[in-house]
């Protein structure tokens, strides 16, 4: 049967599929080895540095695992996540997490282009005298820092998805490099005990529930990109591996260092926590202002290929390079925000609450859908179809979004019981009540047909 037009997507071949292991596992690493981590890293420093340790391992384990079985779905489909999830929202049901996927991103794209724009206004103080950002005057030079790294991101999106691998291969040694050596900086300044002594003043500290949904945010906001750079045979382990890895050292490296700094300074600020400040702060120089610009594009080669995927999802007529373009200049706008609400901890601490609510349902519904009620099994010419099995009610499915509605109000319930909230986190016990009632009701509402013998 003839598939409408406006429903199509795109399927990537096997012989097409031009990543090798190595690739999957930089572009995952670098994704994570980066200022927005460090970023997170700082933040946790919070719950002090046992608490944060035990809570970037746990975290990222369970979102990371997320990752990899999204990953196996690109991998078997050739399909991007944004396709795939019309197998359990519907053809037009998945326009709802296209734009909740799309808002995603274009927040981490601005994120890591605040920070970079922050290092930037550095440079631009060490060569031309301008003020640092936070300083009287220091403004123009976080705003020159946006404009010039709106630039850079317009010149690497323009290249496609090939720009991710190029800058990836080239970025990954630097980083890990860099990483080394602010490594090595941190440990002549404080040893671990002192590390592990300090705790962070009562009325700043985080508890570990906190910490947990904190960096569940955080990691799980890659999860819905995990079907787009995984379609090779390491779909699973090479995605968890990058990931993870870059994950616990960058967020490490970010927590030790804002930890050094309060030791040495006598003073924890939370707000002192971006990269460009800690940088500054250990003396660290030019060349460390110029690799976090760097790790801005790598994980913003990412962001924006995925939130460019988005938007063509939702308005199918956008071929992908225009898409790219259109997000772009929406996270440059949306990458002011905090100067005009005075705050980038205030900015950042929201944009995390609300992936933390929208995202887990969102990625429990798609995961139980594909391999609990198709058994890893999805006809993706359906998935454009508006006469196939992915059509359910006028091209929604409305379990779907219900469950993800429940899901959010669920999450907000649970972030009020002091046990949930303190110990556990809210997260992952709301992905795990989320996924029982998807199967419950998808089995009286849509029971699947059984093959006749």
């Amino acid at each position: 049967m003839k598939q409408e037009p406006k429903y199509q997507i795109e399927v990537v071949a096997p012989e097409h599929r031009h990543m090798s292991n190595w690739d999957m596992f930089a572009t995952w690493i670098g994704a994570n080895a980066n200022n927005g981590t460090w970023y997170v890293g700082g933040v946790l420093a919070a719950c002090g540095l046992l608490t944060a340790l035990k809570v970037i391992i746990a975290s990222s384990t369970l979102s990371y695992l997320c990752l990899s079985l999204v990953g196996f779905m690109g991998y078997k489909t050739g399909a991007s996540t944004m396709s795939l999830i019309r197998g359990s929202f519907g053809v037009r049901g998945s326009y709802v997490p296209s734009f909740v996927n799309l808002t995603i991103y274009i927040g981490w794209t601005a994120v890591n282009t605040f920070i970079a724009a922050t290092s930037v206004s550095y440079l631009l103080h060490d060569i031309i005298g301008w003020p640092i950002y936070g300083q009287p005057g220091g403004a123009k030079g976080l705003i020159m820092g946006v404009i010039v790294m709106s630039i850079l991101h317009f010149l690497s999106v323009s290249v496609g998805q090939r720009s991710v691998q190029i800058v990836e291969r080239i970025g990954i040694i630097l980083v890990i490099a860099f990483v080394l050596w602010e490594s090595v900086v941190v440990f002549k300044t404080v040893t671990f005990p002192q590390l592990f002594a300090w705790h962070a003043p009562i009325k700043l500290h985080m508890t570990a529930g906190a910490g947990m949904d904190t960096l569940a945010a955080f990691n799980l906001a890659w999860v819905i990109a995990g079907a787009d750079f995984t379609k090779r045979s390491g779909s699973t382990k090479m995605p968890f591996l990058g990931a993870f890895t870059g994950v616990f050292w960058f967020a490490f490296i970010g927590l030790a260092a804002t930890i050094s700094i309060a030791i040495t300074s006598g003073t924890y600020d939370p707000n002192n926590s971006d990269p460009s400040t800690i940088a500054s702060r250990l003396g660290l120089g030019v060349l460390a202002l110029l690799v976090i610009i760097l790790t801005s594009m790598t994980a913003n080669a990412v962001n924006l290929l995925a939130a460019g995927s988005a938007l063509s999802n939702i308005f199918p007529k956008i071929r992908l390079r225009p898409a790219l373009w259109a997000v772009t200049l929406i996270a440059t706008l949306v990458t002011l925000i905090p100067l005009v609400i005075g705050s980038f901890l205030a900015a950042f601490t929201a944009f995390l609450d609300y992936i933390g609510m929208v995202l887990g349902p969102m990625i429990t519904v798609m995961l139980v859908d594909y391999y609990w009620r198709h058994h890893q099994n999805y006809d993706v010419n359906e998935l454009a179809s508006s006469q196939g099995q992915y059509w359910y009610s006028h091209g929604i499915n409305w379990i779907a979004l219900a469950c993800w509605v429940l899901g959010v109000i669920i999450y907000l319930l649970l972030k009020h019981i002091p046990f949930v909230a303190d110990i556990l986190g809210a997260t992952f016990i709301d992905m795990v009540i989320v996924g029982f009632l998807y199967m419950g009701l998808m089995r009286i509402f849509y029971p699947m047909k059984t093959k006749s013998a």
